[in-house]
Order: structure tokens, then sequence, then C-alpha cells
């Protein structure tokens, strides 16, 4: 591949104690416990409203925090973040945990859909209230870096190309694009072929008449139809490597015109697709190579650097512990990361990818940061046992009880 060289003056223009790069649900978590653990913190998005796939991407439905028997396993900013998001729109939450735990055992789980927007829109005035910058519409291009410490970001945006310094980084873009970019280790993921769009239909508007809920007017529009475990994945077709430009491309416009043909089909108006997810719906792109990562086998096993307890959102009773090491690499003294790029391998990263779990490991970053900060200490040497202090201080659950096991 030709290659060019150039060099350029940057602006400096201001200068943080924590970034936090990506406005999904981790990277908001990430942000807000830096926040209120005293640091001055920016967060970067790329789009114009906060959420990720939580929200633009379309995928609005909180997971269990529970364990199907009616024991609340994920807690701290994960219930505080599902609270705010039917706080003034539409829910479905089960009436056992209406008010919190029950009283009583239940096999319904502890889940909700939710209003994509109302929620972008909570975030951000929880954000601001918390005293976080927030920039929109602004991309990360590069961080740099000063050997394995990282001294801040280069952002592209329509005010020209700018750096912003920050003492500790926190990656939660996603896809761990900033992580590889300063020579951290990552492992990449690959996709099933699935895509979906947003819509209603006079159906779904009688259904919303008939129960009062908004939510029975909503309807997915799908391209392709492959779950979770590879099940309606074309046979014979490559899995998407969710962070090769070309691969996403082709990922994205293949579902889009599946997507239109499935659609020429139906009455034109007897529905509508108002919205396109506004980030490609890919579930591993590329996550970090931590210092630990969370296994499959993991399931019942206590973790000395546990940073919280979790269930599973697809079988009950499943129970983990997330270790901090999935969170950072100790060559690295101020960089890390959280969500979907935190590190598991195999169903443990499809644990760690979804809502809550990636909250819960937003919330242990911003906490560690300002840990990391007050310490004086890299950021993967901060002291675990205050970490977990402070993280149970926020209501975080961090070893399951050995009662809960089946």
């Amino acid at each position: 591949m030709n290659t060019i060289l150039f060099s350029e003056s940057i602006p400096v223009k201001d200068s943080y104690d924590l970034i936090v790069a990506g406005g999904g649900m981790s990277g908001v978590a990430a942000a807000l416990a830096g926040a209120r653990n005293g640091l001055r913190v920016l967060l970067i998005e790329r789009n114009t409203s906060l959420g990720g796939l939580a929200t633009i991407g379309l995928v609005n439905f909180w997971v269990p925090l529970c364990n199907g028997r009616g024991k609340q396993v994920i807690r701290g900013m994960a219930e505080e973040l599902l609270r705010l998001s039917v706080r003034h729109g539409f829910d479905t939450l089960p009436e056992a945990w209406k008010d919190g735990e029950p009283e009583k055992p239940t096999d319904e789980r502890y889940v909700t859909w939710y209003s994509s927007g109302i929620f972008s829109l909570e975030m951000l005035a929880l954000l601001k209230e918390a005293g976080v910058d927030v920039l929109y519409l602004a991309w990360i291009s590069a961080p740099v870096m000063d050997g394995d410490h990282c001294r801040g970001v280069i952002v592209d945006s329509g005010s020209g190309r700018l750096f912003y310094e920050c003492r500790m980084l926190i990656d939660a873009t996603g896809d761990a694009a900033l992580l590889e970019q300063a020579g951290v280790p990552t492992v990449p993921g690959f996709n099933y072929h699935t895509y979906y769009g947003e819509g209603i239909s006079l159906e779904g508007c009688r259904r919303a008449l008939e129960s009062g809920n908004l939510f029975d007017a909503y309807e997915h529009y799908f391209g392709g139809v492959s779950d979770l475990y590879g099940r309606g994945h074309p046979e014979g077709k490559p899995r998407y490597c969710g962070s090769d430009l070309e691969t996403v491309n082709l990922y994205l416009q293949e579902n889009q015109l599946l997507l239109l043909e499935k659609e020429k089909n139906r009455p034109r108006l007897s529905r509508t697709i108002h919205m396109l997810p506004g980030v490609p719906q890919l579930r591993e792109t590329r996550r970090i190579a931590g210092d630990a990562v969370l296994h499959d086998g993991d399931m019942y096993h206590h973790s000395d650097e546990s940073i919280g307890a979790i269930c599973d959102f697809d079988n009950c009773d499943s129970l983990y512990e997330v270790p901090y090491g999935a969170l950072v690499h100790s060559q690295f003294d101020n960089l890390m990361t959280c969500g979907r790029s935190a590190a598991g391998e195999g169903w443990g990263w499809d644990l760690l990818r979804v809502i809550p779990p990636a909250v819960l490991t937003g919330q242990a970053a911003g906490t560690a940061a300002a840990l990391a900060i007050r310490e004086g200490c890299p950021i993967a040497k901060v002291p675990i046992g205050t970490l977990q202090q402070m993280l149970a201080d926020a209501d975080v659950l961090i070893h399951f009880p050995d009662s809960w096991l089946p």
C-alpha cells in the first residue's frame, strides 16, 4: 500500500482528568462515575445523541438484572440507568419488579423495553447535572502516545483538528479502536447476518390503542435474521469482522438492500420504517487482550479482583464475577476500556457486551480512573480492595452469595 507522510501543528483545546471516548452505555457510566468521584471529565461522542447501540442502534431492551429466581444480581448504576430509561417513557417492566426486588421468588426477569429517544435525552441531562462536558460530532482520530503513556487525543470536527489532553483515557467506543492505535494488544470479533430497522404499522397502532401502551405500536423490520447463536446465518457465508471498513460496509449495504426487498412486498400504506440503526448492529467487533479474561467456564467462580457480579441474560441461575483485569493491560499506565471491548472469551464476551454488564464495567472504569489519579499509580495497579469498597458503597454487588447457586 502506498503511504504519505505529513505533519501539522494542532491547537491544544483543553485538558481533563479523564476523557471517555464513546457515548454508549458503558461510556456514559464511565463518565458519570468519574465525575461523581471528583474528576474533570470530557465525554466525546461522534454522533448527535447518547446511548450507542442501546438507543440509535435500536437495541432498546434492558436485559435481565436478576438470576431468574427473584434475586437482583446486577446493581448500582445499571439499575439507576434502567429506572432512568423509563422515568418519562414507556416500559414493559414485569409487575413483580415494578418496585424493585420482589419479596417472594419469581421466574419473571427484571427486564424492560424503553423509549430510545427519551432515554438518550435523560442521559444527557444526568451527565450535565454531574458536571460532565459532552462533545458531540467529534471523531477521535488518534491517541497521542509518549511510549506506553497516553498524553491525550486528536479530535476531528467542524472546528478543525484539535488536541485534548488527559490524565486517563477510557476507550468506550465499543471496538477498542483507540486502544489498538495506541499499541494495546486486541482480539478481533466476528458477527452473524442480522439487521433491523424500527417502524410502526396500522396493526401495531391498533394494538397500542387496545393496550394503552405506545410500545405496542413499534415493530422491527429485518434484513438478516440470524440470532445470537448463529441460527439463520446464510449457509456458507463468512461471518463479518466488525472492525474492518470494507467488511462493515458490506454488512450494512447487503442488509439494507435485503430489508428493502422484503418490504417491497408489503402494502405501502400499512407500515413505515421511521428509523434505520445509526450505528452498525454488530455484537462483537474488537476487544482488549486484558490482564484477565472472563471465560465461559468462570460460571459460579469467585474472583479476588471482582468488580461486580453479573447474571446470564439468556439463562437463569448462571452467575459470574467480572475480573478487573478484563478492563486493563498492565503495560499501559493510563489506558483502559469497558463495555463491548472488555476482555471476554466465547460466551463470556456475549455476557459483557449487553447493557447491564456494560454499565457495570463502565462504572468500574470511571471509578478506577479516579482512584488511580488519587493514588498516583498506574491504572492496572489500583488497590483492588479500595476499588471494590468504592463500588460496593455505590451499591454494586461485588460477590454473589453462594446460597444463590442452584
